[in-house]
Parts: structure tokens; C-alpha cells; sequence
């Protein structure tokens, strides 16, 4: 498997696990859920550790089987394939694969997917290549199946109280994201990545879905893995790297997480874009 061709702002710091275990099929796939059917057989693409992968993989059922892949080796799979013998799960296998790869990756495979799903993915792949990923995904889907998408848009992102170390914050996260190639406000390009892709427009079907930090716990969760990965995952790496903030800037925005964690009146609102693509 050659290196992976996602840049992933992040990395895998704990503090980004620990957000992307938190996810679910319902607080994070809810729009795909009418489509999941017994026996099907599924692809996640960038399934992180799994919460969301093993979630489909009870809805499948024990005759169906779900696949889900990550571009590079590392600690994240190992988590993964222990969550699913921790719950008993079996219809499920988690190995190594790349977006740009999946056709090559299952040509010997007799069966294609009938769902083929990616979860914030698309904003971290290099922008110009996204409609390439996305044809591999309807490649490897059987006709009648469906390519399904959910992608953050943080320039969407809003919070109270009104705070310009938040604005900081955002702003210096959607250039470090540009900076390794990605799109961070993905959310609103689904459809027109599509029907570059070659999706007829009426088999496009777009759909927003949100996330909200508010109550205490809620709040006090969400900023402090903020205010960690600032200052502890890839993201300070790659921000220091590309000279778009010094330490200093990075300690004020944790600060500012921080500080917004403790606000009574505290809220957070992430808007998602979502769609589904059905396979000809």
C-alpha cells in the first residue's frame, strides 16, 4: 500500500479519538439510517475506531458484513477490531485501504457494496481530487446501491457568546486545512462534487444534520478536546510547521476554549452536509 494520500489535520492524538468515539449511526449517520437493511453488505471509508461502522453492523444483521478502512496503519484499527470482539461482533472486518484505491482494492471481490459510506473524509483529501474519490466509491457500489456522505462546514460553524479568540480559532483552522490541500467547508459542496463525480442530479439527494454542545457536560467535554487537540494533536504540528500561528496564538485559543467551556450561556453548533447518491 503506497503512502496514504489524505492529509489528516488532525491525526490520531487521543483527544481525537476521544471525539471520534463519541460518534454513533444515529448522533452521526441518522439521514442513512432508512436505507441500512438487513444482509447488506456495507463499506465505511475512514471508519477511525469503528463506533459508527459497528453501529451498521448491528443493523445489518449477522447474514450481512460491513468493511470499514483506514488510509495508514496505527493504534486506530487495533482500537476498532478490539471494540468489535468487546461487543460480540463478528460480521465485520477492519483493514487497511485508501479512497483513491477501491477499485484496485476489491476487483477480486464477486459481490459489490450496496452502501459505500464516508464520514469526514472528503474535507481532507486533496480538494482537487474529490469528484476522482467519489467516482471510486460509485465504482465499487452495485447497481441500486447508494454512495452516502457527511461532511462538517466550519466556516457554518456558530457558538455564543459571540467570542473573536473563537473566530481566531476557526479562521486558523480552515487555513491550516487549506494548507494540506483540504476543503474544511465541505459540507456545502456535496452535491456539486457529485454531479462532477457524474451523479445525475436527481439521484442526488442532499440533506443537512447538525451537532450541539450545551448543556455543562456538553460543553465542558467539547472544549476541553478542543483545547487539547490545539495543543497536542497534528493540528499544532502542522500549524507551527506552516508558520500560520506561533505558540503563542495556539495558547490563546486553548484559552479561549477553555473560557467558552465555562460560559453558563455556552453554545455550539456544527452544521454537516449530507447526501446520498444513488448507483445506476
Amino acid at each position: 500500500m503506497p503512502e496514504s494520500t489524505v492529509i489528516y489535520t488532525h491525526g490520531h492524538h487521543e483527544s481525537v479519538l476521544r471525539s471520534h468515539s463519541w460518534r454513533t449511526a444515529q448522533n452521526s449517520a441518522s439521514y442513512l439510517l432508512p436505507y441500512i437493511k438487513p444482509n447488506m453488505h456495507i463499506l465505511d471509508i475512514g471508519c477511525g475506531p469503528g463506533t459508527i461502522t459497528l453501529d451498521f453492523a448491528i443493523l445489518i444483521g449477522p447474514t450481512g458484513h460491513i468493511t470499514g478502512i483506514e488510509p495508514s496503519p496505527g493504534d486506530v484499527l487495533t482500537q476498532a477490531r478490539e471494540t468489535a470482539a468487546s461487543r460480540g461482533i463478528t460480521n465485520v472486518e477492519f483493514k487497511i485501504g485508501d479512497i483513491f484505491e477501491l477499485e484496485e482494492m476489491f476487483s477480486e471481490q464477486t459481490q459489490k457494496f450496496d452502501i459505500v459510506h464516508v464520514h469526514q473524509v472528503l474535507q481532507h483529501i486533496d480538494r482537487e481530487r474529490v469528484s476522482e474519490a467519489l467516482m471510486q466509491m460509485r465504482a465499487v457500489t452495485k447497481p441500486g446501491g447508494i454512495v452516502a456522505v457527511r461532511e462538517t462546514d466550519f466556516a457554518a460553524m456558530t457558538w455564543f457568546p459571540v467570542s473573536g479568540g473563537m473566530a481566531e480559532w476557526v479562521d486558523t483552522y480552515q487555513l491550516v486545512a487549506r494548507a494540506n490541500g483540504g476543503e474544511p467547508n465541505a459540507g456545502r459542496r456535496l452535491v456539486s462534487w457529485a454531479l462532477k463525480a457524474g451523479f445525475a442530479r436527481d439521484k442526488i439527494t442532499a440533506s443537512a444534520g447538525t451537532w450541539c454542545f450545551s448543556t455543562p457536560d456538553q460543553r465542558d467535554w467539547w472544549s476541553r478536546l478542543w483545547a487539547d487537540r490545539t495543543l497536542s494533536s497534528n493540528f499544532k504540528t502542522t500549524t507551527l510547521k506552516s508558520g500560520l500561528a506561533d505558540e503563542e496564538k495556539l495558547n490563546r485559543i486553548a484559552d479561549t476554549w477553555t473560557e467558552w467551556g465555562k460560559a453558563e450561556d455556552g453554545w455550539f453548533a456544527i452544521l454537516n452536509g449530507e447526501i446520498i447518491c444513488r448507483v445506476d
